[in-house]
């Protein structure tokens, strides 16, 4: 679960999803270092901005069906998107798009490997990393 703070350019991580088969549970992040603030870029906070309009509007469509979630992507109803079928959805993407191909989740290292120039601690940090020996090793 992720808590925005838009107005300082933030987010803060609270929960992670937890897939096992098909059944998807919320728990605690793995790690102390899992619960942490993440600073965005101005473009990532209108995008934020942007989609929170886009569910306000979902919500006041579906009227008293909306399930609150207090998510920010949700299904058109508000209710939790699977992470299998984002996976899914995901894998069309890129193969549609002819680009090599990627795991969802290789997105992080990507992001990390962008933050070149950035101290390798803010880095770990922000990636939540115990420490900064596992990110100079992935």
């Amino acid at each position: 679960m992720v808590r925005d703070h838009l107005d300082n350019s933030s987010l803060s991580v609270t929960a992670q999803l937890v897939q096992d088969g098909w059944e998807v549970e919320e728990s605690d992040p793995k790690t102390d270092g899992s619960f942490r603030t993440v600073a965005l870029d101005d473009d990532t906070v209108a995008v934020l901005r942007h989609q929170r309009e886009r569910r306000q509007k979902e919500r006041d469509d579906w009227g008293s069906a909306w399930k609150d979630t207090g998510r920010v992507f949700t299904n058109e109803d508000g209710s939790r998107l699977h992470p299998g079928k984002v996976t899914e959805m995901f894998e069309r993407l890129v193969t549609a798009s002819g680009l090599p191909p990627i795991r969802l989740h290789d997105l992080r290292h990507g992001a990390a490997t962008l933050a070149g120039g950035v101290d390798m601690k803010v880095v770990s940090e922000m990636l939540g990393h115990s420490s900064i020996k596992i990110t100079s090793d992935i």
